[in-house]
């Protein structure tokens, strides 16, 4: 709990005071244990809620549960492409975001920030989302319907110092999501779920694409 209480504290000074982007390597193992959030196993996730991860939820998927993601992936891929593989992951995410939702309680969550919410279990922020969304994705890959792409670490960008001189410093907020890196090109996406209410598609765009102009302006969601 010591070592996760001071990671988390490094973690998040990194992300406020830093400015720009925050990146680190390794698996997105080292990300979920940052945060407290137990990796995926077997049909089991980690729901991360309340705001920083400060409340956890093992969800355990049926085996029906599973059947039906792999429906619902096949029924959206218009052909077996990397391209297709994200679209489907996209519609994958939303329909996990709306089962876990109601088990959890986070259907409730409203997008985007609300300082007001931090400890409301019924709420996430982006750590939360970003680090849910990873667990999923992971998920996802350990049952064979990702192929075309692996799962990266999450990481933020954001310049809380360009806000504060424009007496904004939410604006410029550091913004978590979690990534998905193309096998054949190396090329990694942000899957960004935090922008939507709980249950829509995430967006999902070329990192470098990704929070450009400020967290007013975020991408739509992957349809």
């Amino acid at each position: 709990m010591r070592y996760r209480t001071l990671s988390t504290a490094l973690l998040l000074s990194a992300a406020l005071l830093g400015g720009c982007t925050y990146e680190r390597k390794g698996p997105p193992e080292h990300h979920l244990a940052d945060w407290g959030a137990r990796p995926p196993s077997k049909n089991a996730v980690t729901v991360c809620h309340a705001y920083g991860c400060q409340r956890t939820t093992r969800v355990v998927f049926t085996k029906d549960d599973v059947r039906e993601l792999a429906k619902l992936m096949k029924k959206v891929k218009r052909n077996d492409s990397a391209a297709e593989e994200r679209r489907a992951v996209a519609y994958a995410v939303g329909w996990m975001e709306r089962k876990t939702g109601e088990i959890v309680g986070t259907k409730a969550d409203r997008p985007g920030m609300d300082l007001r919410a931090s400890g409301d279990p019924t709420q996430q922020d982006c750590v939360d989302e970003a680090t849910t969304t990873t667990s999923y994705l992971m998920f996802l890959a350990s049952h064979g319907l990702i192929k075309h792409h692996t799962v990266g670490i999450p990481f933020s960008k954001g310049n809380i110092f360009k806000g504060m001189l424009q007496g904004n410093p939410v604006k410029y907020w550091p913004h978590w999501t979690a990534v998905l890196r193309d096998k054949e090109t190396g090329q990694r996406w942000a899957v960004d779920s935090w922008i939507y209410e709980n249950g829509e598609n995430p967006a999902v765009v070329k990192v470098d694409e990704w929070y450009i102009k400020d967290i007013s302006n975020l991408p739509k969601p992957t349809t």
